[in-house]
């Protein structure tokens, strides 16, 4: 099993410190091992007092979660609670961050540690960690949660698979619904073909009473239902 070694560790901060003064960025940088533990943190100068502490929990969560934290955001928007669960667990050394600047440090197939870069936009931190981690050899593709074996370059894919499967790949309420659960009868409202309009089968085109009641119920249509057959011979009787 490969491991993190702080010469490793060292020349990841370095050249991520240098990669955020070129874009004019004042960030700190934490580097972790697989387990989430700390080899090493720096804060350039002029970085605000709580990147240190952010870079180390973006790190962490890249770390112990074994995905980028960009890749996990979807997962924490239809989850939160569980979300702000797992850092409340008692193993939890630092909170969970599903955010940018937040990188899976990985190599030959094996995951080793974790990225955190704090101080820029969410973007840069973003750009940082990618651009340093590729420029020296890491790998940046990890397989969808749930989907064995698919790998996503750049953390894009994996968003239209994570957690709820292919059936997701718009959203609850449109196309994916053919697949979700019940089946191609909820093309419409997830009762069957039958309820096209309001749910009681092809009768009910109209306002729900049958056929006949094709317009409002108070026209010709009514003239083939026992209610308005009784009335009709009622003013039949009375003309007479």
């Amino acid at each position: 099993m490969s491991s993190l070694t702080l010469d490793a560790a060292e020349e990841i901060v370095a050249a991520a410190l240098k990669r955020a003064q070129a874009l004019g960025k004042a960030v700190s940088v934490a580097v972790v091992d697989a387990g989430g533990f700390v080899i090493s943190v720096r804060r350039c100068d002029g970085a605000r007092p709580l990147t240190p502490d952010i870079a180390r929990a973006k790190a962490y969560t890249a770390a112990v979660m074994q995905r980028p934290g960009r890749m996990l955001k979807k997962w924490q928007e239809s989850q939160p609670v569980f979300f702000a669960q797992l850092s409340q667990l008692p193993g939890a050394a630092l909170p969970i961050m599903a955010t940018e600047g937040s990188v899976t440090i990985k190599r030959d197939g094996e995951i080793i540690g974790g990225l955190g870069i704090a101080g820029g936009t969410a973007d840069e931190d973003q750009q940082v960690a990618d651009e340093v981690l590729a420029s020296l050899g890491y790998e940046l593709e990890f397989a969808a949660w749930g989907v064995a074996g698919t790998a996503a370059g750049d953390h894009e894919k994996t968003r239209n698979t994570e957690d709820a499967g292919t059936a997701r790949n718009t959203d609850v309420a449109g196309t994916a619904r053919n697949t979700d659960g019940a089946g191609t009868a909820r093309n419409t409202d997830g009762a069957g073909t039958a309820r096209n309009t309001d749910g009681a089968g092809a009768t009910r085109n109209t306002d729900g009473a049958g056929a006949t009641w094709n317009t409002d119920g108070a026209g010709a249509t009514w003239n083939t239902d026992s209610a308005e057959k009784a009335r009709n011979a009622e003013n039949a009787e009375k003309g007479a």
